[in-house]
């Protein structure tokens, strides 16, 4: 644990204070995501990094939209947004240090997005000093949402009806896993590596959105997921609610997942026996 926690804590959040943030996500969605969604114009489409990391118009206003109701409710505290970090990177550097944290995700898996695929999401994250304390990852093409925090099993909760609680699925042997592992995001030199494991598996994908991989984990729809890029707004709440759900989450090279990690390989697997034999199809990748 951060030795600046103390062993026994609170929840991050409130019940009623959960409750507010999954409603400012659901308006910003309703106001700034879904009227663009199908609607865009190559105006609202731009690029960030390279040709495929894209940037739309309904990203720019919901990040705004939600860090300025986040700002009013929680005052004091880091807000971390994909968009505002593209402008000034070293709001990555403050996440381990602030004892309250929002890490945000407007539109995760923008490319989807922008190319009329439902496969998007919103991810938020609350960390103390960068441990993932709370987490919901917000479906706005059917308003319903994956939740839990660092004292509550994960559930899968809607405007009606009781919630339901989440469970991964059962561990197996490595060639009945199915999973995600997105290829390109590896360095060149590796990916030959990576793809010669793909055959050993039952499936592997990649969805091209790490809300909607959680959202599978979490609900025991796949087994595991690999990934080498260790954005916060990606991971944060995606590995609490996986963890929440039963399923392992551990750094490849071994230790706890948290949003201060730059670097490194993040394997989600059901359970520690089945994570133990993935470690070993991938234990080129800490050599």
């Amino acid at each position: 644990m951060n030795e600046n926690l103390p062993a026994i804590l609170p929840p991050v959040l409130s019940s009623a204070q959960q409750i507010h943030v999954v409603n400012i996500l659901r308006r910003a969605a309703r106001a700034e995501i879904m009227p663009r969604f199908r609607n865009l114009t190559p105006a609202d489409i731009s690029t960030k990094s390279g040709p495929h990391d894209l940037v739309t118009a309904a990203d720019l206003a919901a990040e705004a939209m939600i860090t300025r109701a986040l700002a009013i409710a929680f005052p004091g505290a880091l807000i971390v947004g994909e968009e505002a970090v593209a402008q000034d990177p070293s709001l990555l550097d403050k996440i381990a240090d602030a004892p309250l944290a929002f890490i945000l995700d407007p539109v995760d898996g923008t490319a989807n997005f922008a190319h009329g695929l439902a496969t998007f999401g919103i991810i938020l994250a609350v960390t103390r000093f960068g441990i993932p304390a709370f987490g919901v990852i917000y479906d706005p093409v059917h308003d319903d949402w994956v939740i839990a925090d660092d004292s509550s099993a994960a559930r899968l909760e809607r405007p009606i009806g009781a919630p339901r609680t989440l469970r991964a699925s059962m561990g197996k042997k490595v060639e009945n896993l199915s999973g995600y592992i997105a290829l390109s995001n590896f360095p060149v030199e590796l990916r030959a590596k990576v793809a010669a494991t793909m055959p050993g598996f039952s499936r592997v994908n990649s969805l091209r959105c790490s809300a909607h991989e959680y959202r599978m984990i979490a609900q025991g729809h796949a087994d595991f997921m690999l990934s080498s890029t260790l954005y916060p707004w990606d991971h944060a709440a995606g590995a609490l609610i996986s963890a929440q759900a039963g399923a392992h989450v551990e750094m490849l090279s071994g230790g706890p997942y948290d949003a201060g990690l730059s670097s490194g390989y993040l394997l989600v697997a059901p359970d520690k026996a089945t994570w133990n034999r993935l470690k070993k199809v991938f234990a080129f990748l800490t050599e």
